[in-house]
């Protein structure tokens, strides 16, 4: 009951001649709108700012007190540009988004859909989408060529005043490396619903970083998605027990 299979091992249910079926789309739209969630509790200081009221923190008003980073007028880079990264390019485009840039290994992008969203939007190379963008937010599969992209050097081509969200899987982060860039400043800020390991321990010093914003792998938990995605499932299951081709079923 997942869109991502990365946890199961293919090779040896596909040995064992056991077919596999998944869950993609129905959870695209609610994914998207987490991430937007996300971004925006990173960039605007959200949780840090309610901490603030429950430790009686909160002063006379200061002009500079929890500024965040506004969203209109900015870069904003995709790392994978897929349908949920589709998805999240639409509802930001009413942010007034200045651009949208990609980086994607995908080579059979759909450039109609790209040309519908209203923001221009430019593929990149990595390094590039890096250097440009205001917001980068990590959106690809996780497979043996995406583990641990998001490391030292990656975090070292984002611009200073960069923030980094990661809602695809938590083994494509060196999760070391980002506690080091973001106490040392060089990135603002991040926003993860995903971690190595889900969940992590309370102890974790991510979790006690002001500029670090961590949810519990939360991405499709919306009451009518869950709901779609277990119908789907069964459906899958029913069609496999008839030895009848999946609704969603995984063919690689």
């Amino acid at each position: 009951m997942t869109v991502g299979y990365d946890h199961l091992d293919v090779k040896a249910l596909r040995a064992r001649g056991i077919r596999i079926g998944y869950t993609p789309d129905v959870l695209t739209d609610t994914t998207a709108e987490l991430v937007v969630a996300l971004l925006l509790a990173a960039s605007r200081r959200l949780i840090e700012s309610h901490k603030c009221l429950l430790n009686g923190e909160v002063g006379r008003w200061n002009p500079n007190w929890m500024c965040g980073k506004d969203i209109k007028g900015s870069t904003v880079g995709f790392v994978g540009f897929g349908r949920i990264a589709q998805s999240v390019a639409k509802l930001l485009s009413s942010f007034s988004v200045k651009q949208f840039c990609y980086s994607t290994r995908n080579s059979s992008i759909d450039e109609e859909t790209v040309r519908s969203i209203s923001v221009p939007c430019e593929r990149l190379d990595l390094n590039a989408m890096l250097q440009k963008s205001d917001f980068v937010i990590v959106l690809c599969a996780s497979n043996e060529s995406t583990k641990l992209l998001v490391n030292k050097e990656f975090l070292s081509k984002m611009k200073s005043e960069a923030i980094l969200i990661n809602a695809s899987r938590g083994d494509v982060l060196d999760q070391d490396a980002l506690l080091e860039a973001l106490t040392n400043g060089t990135i603002r800020a991040a926003g993860l619903d995903v971690t190595t390991p889900e969940p992590l321990l309370k102890s974790h010093p991510l979790l006690h970083l002001p500029n670090c914003t961590v949810l519990p792998h939360i991405g499709s938990a919306s009451e009518e998605t869950r709901a779609n995605m277990a119908m789907l499932a069964v459906e899958n299951l029913l069609a496999a027990l008839d030895d009848k081709p999946m609704p969603a079923e995984v063919l690689i």
